[in-house]
């Protein structure tokens, strides 16, 4: 039985880098093959709010959203060529009425990001009397957030996912929330076996939770390459600026080789180093330019981009 008349007020609280991660994950290594549509979550978010407090939908409405992470500093996005895409996911967050917070990232990485977090989640409830606050995190370092949201009365959601894979290097990874954080909040919301048991019944909650291919360039989530934990990115440098020439020779869960021109060796890249183009779109016998790096399994490919049919003469 709804109750009516009643409006439930949500605050949304978006720890970057965990949701980066989930994104990414759900992009490259999920058969679904597409990013987490910021817009479909906050309607998923809506859908389990009402139905948790026994509310028609309409009157499920999330008041306020924030997102916190680390971020590099201008000139060392630029050295990445990722400023442009750094701006075009502002503008993603900024049209879905998100609020950022951004730390810079130093050599020391990005010290206070959950306290931040904390304070301001904390704060706001306090200000605007949110009835539900929902956090996209998974660590146990907002266990006294959670304590301290239940004292005041408001109701914590947590979205958790829980899943693991094989990375390029071999490695088992593993996706865990903390149960300690979990059995600190009214309502944990187990993503993973959701959404897995909706996609097989066609519930349109689920189908709109993810970036459709044909509308992907209006709602992407290209900040992969800046989640510092990514295996695929760790302790990789620059071996040449020379630029290289060579074909996809295959494309897995997440990466893919690519066979140079002058018949070395193929050469390892990871899907975070494809630029201006989507991983997912690359097919075998592809052309494509690159730089030569090292991480520690040796050789691999940066800044992969693909050439054009008309830009062939010039190489």
């Amino acid at each position: 039985m709804f109750k009516m008349n009643h409006l439930v007020k949500i605050g949304v609280f978006y720890d970057g880098n965990y949701f980066a991660h989930v994104s990414n994950y759900y992009n490259y290594i999920h058969p679904r093959k597409a990013r987490i549509s910021i817009s479909g979550l906050h309607d998923f978010v809506r859908k389990m709010v009402a139905d948790y407090e026994k509310v028609d939908i309409c009157q499920s409405q999330i008041v306020d959203a924030h997102y916190f992470r680390g971020r590099y500093l201008a000139i060392e996005s630029q050295k990445s060529n990722k400023l442009m895409a750094e701006r075009q996911f502002d503008d993603i967050l900024m049209t879905s009425g998100i609020v950022t917070h951004y730390l810079p990232i130093t050599a020391r990485g990005e010290k206070g990001l959950d306290v931040w977090f904390s304070l301001e989640a904390l704060e706001l409830s306090m200000y605007k009397k949110f009835d539900v606050v929902v956090l996209i995190a998974c660590d146990s370092d907002y266990v006294p957030l959670a304590r301290k949201l239940n004292t005041l009365g408001i109701r914590v959601m947590v979205l958790s996912w829980e899943f693991e894979y094989i990375d390029p290097q071999g490695r088992q990874m593993v996706t865990t929330t903390s149960q300690q954080l979990l059995n600190e909040v009214s309502y944990p919301v187990f993503m993973q076996s959701i959404i897995e048991e909706r996609l097989a019944t066609d519930d349109p909650f689920m189908d709109a939770l993810f970036v459709k291919k044909s509308t992907s360039k209006e709602d992407p989530f290209i900040e992969e390459d800046f989640d510092k934990d990514d295996p695929g990115v760790k302790n990789t440098v620059l071996e040449s600026d020379q630029d290289y020439i060579g074909n996809v020779q295959a494309v897995k869960e997440g990466y893919g080789f690519i066979k140079p021109e002058n018949n070395s060796p193929n050469v390892f890249f990871y899907y975070g180093e494809v630029e201006e183009g989507d991983f997912n779109e690359l097919k075998i016998g592809d052309k494509v330019k690159y730089k030569l790096g090292r991480n520690d399994r040796g050789l691999c490919g940066l800044q992969v981009r693909l050439i054009a049919s008309t830009d062939y003469s010039y190489y």
